[in-house]
């Protein structure tokens, strides 16, 4: 079968032996597949991941001196079943699965290992038990951002946000188009996002972004400021004393006034801020703009050091929050939230390549005003990237 490999920085089409399911899998016939962000810094940055997950007690990572099939984000059809399998799904029915697969030694990465090759093939091997039908005859190019939509839905399930509360979606790349989309799925009523670039801005509307700032002209916090949020520590320090006074007036004892109001929820308004860049410098620029008691959850991937001043979240009390990947649980979840039409990833798609278009896709993916997600046919003979077919 073909494949891309990736060898040293290198992407390379070439041919490789058809997978065998071992015990558990089962081999599926690739439909399509989104190339992540992940994929694009693993092509030159995978061995600073390997020394990190290494850091964490995990050693499967792919290395660059390895050869390595990207690609975890894919919807494929049954082909075969290997030993001690159920064989519930028949063969020939689209699915997806979480991008991971058991093997004797211990769990690999799919599409991030050189053990598990991905899905920037024609084939590839998937786990059983991690396996879901696709249901409702939702198309492959829709159901292979099932995982890249299941990460922005376990960001927006983290964030533990209210219907009411504004959210501040900072980038606007496909991890923060896919935050808007889960945001708004979730019933949010005012998500600002910001982004420098242009056209994703207009990607950011097309999901449903309420209010859409240029950073570079307009503060994405002044976006929100009509909405109570306590902006200085000088109306942090106004609104602990003068609650105080009011609640002194009362014929009863203040503390338990504020104590009920507590258990009712009641609390300085703050909004919550998505960091969908991972690039150094963004948090300590989140910290310094947002306003008092803010929620940050940080789901841009920043793999070199970066820095912040912690006396000034304190002095803010900013909750920070970080997040990674999703729960079985949310992964089947948002795979029927796409199913049943709650949420429409389709803005995100901006072209289509064949096997032979992935390092011309790679290179395009780079410039933001042309592309946020490309996705790969096998079957396609496109060498450079396509417009999508709707």
């Amino acid at each position: 079968m073909r494949a891309v490999v990736c060898h040293a920085a290198e992407l390379e089409v070439v041919d490789r032996p058809e997978p065998t399911p071992g015990p558990g899998q089962v081999r599926l016939e690739v439909l399509r597949c989104g190339i992540c962000g992940s994929d694009l810094h693993a092509r030159h940055g995978i061995d600073e991941w390997a020394d990190l997950a290494e850091r964490t007690g995990y050693d499967r990572f792919g290395r660059s001196d390895q050869q390595v099939v990207f690609g975890h984000e894919f919807c494929g059809s049954v082909a075969e079943y290997g030993p001690k399998t159920k064989g519930a799904v028949p063969t020939g029915t689209p699915v997806v699965a979480l991008p991971l697969i058991r093997y004797s030694d211990g769990i690999d990465t799919v599409g991030l290992s050189q053990h598990a090759p991905g899905a920037y093939a024609e084939q590839l091997l998937a786990q059983e038990t991690l396996m879901l039908p696709v249901p409702n005859g939702l198309a492959p190019d829709v159901a292979a951002l099932t995982e890249p939509m299941a990460v922005a839905w376990h960001a927006v399930q983290r964030a533990e946000i209210k219907k009411r509360q504004v959210a501040v979606v900072i980038g606007c790349g496909p991890v923060g188009l896919g935050v808007i989309l889960m945001l708004k799925a979730k019933g949010v009523r005012t998500v600002v996002a910001s982004d420098f670039s242009a056209g994703r801005r207009a990607l950011a509307q097309a999901c449903g972004a309420d209010v859409v700032v240029d950073p570079g002209a307009t503060s994405p916090w002044a976006a929100a400021d009509a909405k109570g949020h306590v902006v200085s520590l000088s109306a942090g320090l106004e609104l602990a004393v003068g609650t105080l006074e009011k609640l002194d007036r009362l014929p009863v004892d203040w503390s338990h006034v504020w104590r009920a109001a507590e258990r009712l929820g009641a609390g300085p308004k703050h909004p919550v801020v998505f960091e969908c860049v991972g690039v150094p410098g963004v948090i300590d620029s989140i910290i310094d703009g947002a306003p008092l008691f803010s929620r940050v959850v940080v789901v841009g991937v920043c793999v070199g050091p970066d820095r912040f001043t912690p006396a000034m979240a304190i002095n803010k009390e900013i909750d920070l929050r970080f997040v990674i990947g999703y729960t079985p649980l949310e992964f089947r979840d948002t795979l029927h939230m796409l199913a049943e039409g709650e949420v429409d990833p389709r803005p995100l798609i901006t072209g289509e390549v064949g096997l032979d278009g992935v390092d011309a896709a790679f290179t395009a993916l780079g410039d933001p005003e042309r592309h946020a997600k490309i996705l790969v046919d096998p079957r396609s003979s496109a060498a450079e990237p396509v417009p999508p077919r709707r």
